[in-house]
């Protein structure tokens, strides 16, 4: 790119849209997150018994998966 080119804004305006495009492209998986959260956090406060244990029961529904992937790799890797 020329430094005409350059002070026109051209490579600015190629940043720009790379930047619109990933802020907007992982909708998708977010919301599929999102309704996993919303499932396992219904699942971990149904089975609770009282204050402290649905709070415990919120904070289970944030790392769950963290443990899925570990009991995974587990399993796969040894």
């Amino acid at each position: 790119m020329t430094e005409p080119e350059k002070q026109q804004g051209h490579g600015s305006d190629f940043k720009r849209k790379m930047r619109d495009r990933n802020r907007y492209d992982n909708g998708g998986v977010g919301f599929f997150m999102f309704l996993a959260f919303i499932g396992a956090a219904v699942y971990f406060v149904s089975r609770s018994h009282g204050f402290w244990d649905g709070v415990l029961a919120i904070l289970k529904a944030v790392v769950w998966p963290a443990f899925l992937v570990f009991q995974l790799l587990q399993h796969y890797l040894g």
